[in-house]
């Protein structure tokens, strides 16, 4: 049995996802109050420190953030039961699970979106500096950021996400939605979402996705 998160660890977690909420709401991937950021508290059993549903993303303080369960629903055993949860953290969970990531950003940016309706079989990119902020090579190495349809079901959601899981590839579009984006902590998480926008805002402007290597075509 795991030993219950004290309130100094959630209040520590909880000013970093205030922090890094304030970060992406200024830049309008957290409109209103949408969107969400966790951080992994424990891994057995998996514990998540959630951002809260419900509140302006742009001013969320230290409090306003409640640990899950691997299924993203909230623990008994914690300083804040009554808070509640976003029901996209069951999808927080899911991705923690699999990938092992430290942290997990959900946020709104269009360009990911966009760039899904146009290629929703996936999100082709290659030969792109950028792709190493992916942690992936920058030459010869063809990235397919995977995209799966939406649903309110977070269950199902999650079953789409495993059936297109890839250990190399940090990102996930849910089409119509927006995008989850893992990494070892909150900085490098957001360090691969602002990369993910530039690259596929890049692969718009583009008109395809990225795929010819500059170098033979």
């Amino acid at each position: 049995m795991s030993t219950p998160v004290t309130t100094a660890e959630l209040d520590t977690a909880g000013a970093a996802l205030a922090a890094e909420s304030a970060r992406f709401a200024a830049l309008g991937w957290m409109r209103g109050t949408s969107g969400n950021l966790s951080v992994t508290l424990r891994t057995d059993p998996l514990r998540l420190a959630v951002t809260t549903s419900g509140r302006d993303k742009g001013e969320l303080t230290p409090q306003d953030v409640v640990v899950v369960d691997a299924a993203g629903a909230a623990v008994p055993d914690q300083p804040r039961p009554d808070q509640r949860p976003s029901a996209e953290a069951g999808l927080h969970a899911r991705v923690a699970a699999r990938s092992g990531a430290g942290a997990v950003v959900h946020v709104h940016i269009t360009a990911p979106v966009l760039a899904a309706e146009r290629w929703s079989g996936g999100i082709v990119l290659r030969d792109l500096e950028m792709l190493k902020g992916l942690g992936r090579g920058a030459h010869d190495d063809e990235v397919t950021v995977p995209v799966v349809p939406n649903g309110q079901d977070m269950a199902w959601l999650g079953d789409r996400f495993e059936e297109v899981f890839d250990p190399a590839t940090p990102a996930l579009v849910v089409a119509g939605h927006g995008v989850y984006v893992w990494g070892d902590d909150l900085a490098q998480a957001r360090h691969r979402t602002e990369c993910l926008e530039w690259l596929t805002s890049y692969a718009l402007a583009a008109d395809q996705p990225h795929h010819v290597n500059r170098r033979t075509a």
